[in-house]
């Protein structure tokens, strides 16, 4: 049975903040070490980082979900790794809950940036609707990014108060305290990110490839530093905190082939990742007027992503 969708929001609110900064705190001593594994064979270097610290913190989170919030073992629980106690959670449920242990983790392992992050998010087939990122080294004590309802939070770690009281005390984004931006992230392209940043920027927006972030790109998007994505065959772990922000400020995320938003009944599985994904190009902004630029931009690109 399927628990209402606000008490389990309200679940998430209260443990997993504790949680995430706990995991951050983890991966980012664990940083200081070489903990890199093997394991995934996609042929990208941004796809197939591994380490150490993926599993312990997705064995600290899938632990911490399970015992603080029984609530919580309704819901089905979809991680990018294979480890922690995933079958205490149900098998079938309206409800998901996804969990990405580091976001950015070829940045986090090669010790390129501070851009990585803990994150994980709440969803039904259709809709996204709760999200929170921590990102451990982005900024002194490291970032929040929390969305709910029509709530979204962002701002600097406290460590001098509980993470949940810390969050509260975070201002709150609307789409008309941000500003408007015309910065675009572009992952997915395998080895055309840089060339398809260009093609964002010629078309009048400005694009990102992967190594050009400052960042996670969960911040900004809140914040308003950046207006959005076009990522090909995004995984269903990190990638749909973007849609829920963008859904609050204005916009959505669609497929660019024919406009549609995205849903969650639609996906893959990337063998080669060992990841879910969503077929095809999406293509997400904080205003329809950005959608379209990027949906004429890639209407007919190929929708594969591995060509050979």
């Amino acid at each position: 049975m399927t628990p209402p969708f606000e008490e389990v929001i309200d679940a998430l609110r209260q443990v997993s903040p504790d949680l995430l900064r706990w995991s951050g705190a983890i991966a980012k001593k664990m940083r200081t070490f070489n903990i890199a594994l093997k394991g995934k064979s996609s042929g990208s270097s941004n796809t197939d980082a591994l380490t150490l610290a993926d599993l312990t913190v997705q064995e600290l989170v899938i632990a911490g979900l399970r015992d603080r919030a029984p609530i919580l073992r309704h819901c089905r629980i979809e991680a990018e790794e294979e480890n922690g106690d995933l079958e205490a959670f149900a098998s079938e449920s309206e409800l998901c809950i996804a969990l990405d242990p580091i976001d950015g983790t070829k940045y986090f392992q090669d010790r390129t940036g501070n851009g990585y992050a803990v994150m994980l998010h709440l969803r039904t087939q259709s809709e996204v609707i709760y999200s929170l990122v921590f990102a451990p080294e982005q900024g002194p004590d490291g970032t929040w990014t929390q969305a709910y309802g029509d709530v979204v939070k962002c701002g600097p770690d406290d460590t001098s108060v509980s993470a949940f009281d810390c969050l509260e005390k975070l201002p709150t984004f609307t789409r008309e305290s941000r500003p408007d931006s015309k910065k675009i992230y572009v992952i997915g392209f395998q080895k055309n990110d840089p060339s398809v940043a260009e093609q964002v920027t010629a078309a009048g927006l400005h694009g990102y490839a992967p190594d050009d972030m400052p960042g996670s790109i969960y911040p900004f998007f809140a914040t308003g530093e950046f207006a959005g994505s076009l990522i090909h065959s995004p995984n269903i772990y990190d990638y749909p905190v973007s849609q829920q922000l963008a859904k609050r400020f204005g916009g959505n995320s669609v497929w660019v082939h024919n406009g549609e938003p995205v849903n969650y009944t639609e996906t893959w599985m990337d063998d080669r990742a060992g990841m879910l994904r969503l077929p095809g190009i999406v293509a997400t902004a904080d205003s329809e007027e950005k959608l379209q630029v990027l949906c004429e931009l890639a209407k007919d690109w190929s929708p594969i992503r591995y060509q050979s």
